[in-house]
């Protein structure tokens, strides 16, 4: 029996067929998402990207458009809020944002600083 069910012997429209076929959706359904580390996908997740640091501080670089239109003295708030829902840490808060022009002068994104 357990070489049949390996090399798949069963003809089509068989109870054991359509057992076979249950088990395997089963698996595919119903195992957790844990299991393999896969993660949903996050809308617009390139627009922050994750740089190395040390000592304790996250470095994020945030494209532009992200914060686009919101004033200076508001942006570390609302930083703070876009990286916490993305990141699923309510305790990062965003200590600082740098400003990164590129070679012509032109904003090409931002450096936030975080703290956990």
């Amino acid at each position: 029996m357990l070489k049949r069910l390996i090399l798949w012997e069963f003809p089509r429209a068989s109870w054991q067929y359509d057992v076979i076929v249950a088990i395997i959706l089963a698996f595919i359904f119903l195992t957790p998402r844990d299991w393999f580390r896969d993660q949903p996908r996050i809308p617009h997740a390139s627009s922050i990207a994750l740089l190395p640091s040390e000592h304790g501080m996250s470095v994020f670089f945030v494209d532009a458009q992200l914060l686009s239109g919101i004033p200076e003295n508001q942006r570390v708030a609302k930083l703070t809020a876009i990286l916490q829902s993305r990141m699923s840490n309510r305790k990062l808060s965003v200590t600082r944002v740098e400003p990164i022009p590129d070679s012509e002068g032109e904003l090409q994104g931002y450096m936030a600083f975080a703290r956990q």
